[in-house]
């Protein structure tokens, strides 16, 4: 298993729509893994295959407290979502230390594939429900930010490109100083 770049927000490769996965075989299984491990190490409790530059409908969760939950979803769809609405703090691995408010529904049902290509169907409510939504979202090539103000929308931006900007700059002389 190895470890996977995770692309940070503004980066353009985010809004690329995902395609269908339709080959079920050990490469995929081996991206899954090198995902969970992406994940855990981040550390966080959802990553698409859109945030490590992989652009078919892959996700993988695990919202468990001992992180030895985890869930995949190949092609996932929200097929039904309550009227209710619940405002959840989100972060993103793609957006490293922000977290704010967004409105979703409350609760979803979705269906996917498992690693096998077999259908399932999950119904979700509390943090799952916000995951899954999350990181569908990504396949569809939507970061969470996009739900936010205008005004937050770009100053989260600046700060992440200033922040983008300083880790090259530290890079760089370190290299020099080698």
């Amino acid at each position: 298993m190895s470890l996977l770049n995770i692309l940070r927000y503004p980066d353009p490769r985010l809004h690329k729509v995902a395609k269908p996965v339709t080959v079920f075989d050990a490469r995929l299984k081996q991206l899954v893994a090198d995902m969970a491990e992406t994940m855990y190490d981040a550390p966080g409790v959802g990553l698409a295959a859109t945030q490590i530059d992989v652009h078919e409908q892959i996700v993988v969760i695990d919202v468990s407290e001992t992180q030895n939950a985890l869930q995949v979803f190949i092609n996932p769809k929200v097929v039904w979502s309550s009227e209710e609405k619940r405002v959840y703090d989100e972060g993103c691995l793609s957006v490293p230390g922000i977290y704010d408010g967004v409105e979703r529904p409350a609760q979803v049902r979705v269906q996917a594939l498992d690693l096998e290509g077999k259908p399932f169907e999950i119904a979700a409510d509390e943090l799952l429900a916000v995951c899954l939504q999350h990181e569908i979202d990504h396949l569809k090539g939507k970061v969470f930010v996009e739900y936010l103000s205008p005004l937050k929308r770009n100053r989260i931006k600046t700060k992440l490109v200033k922040e983008e900007k300083e880790m090259q700059r530290g890079q760089a002389k370190a290299a020099g100083a080698r």
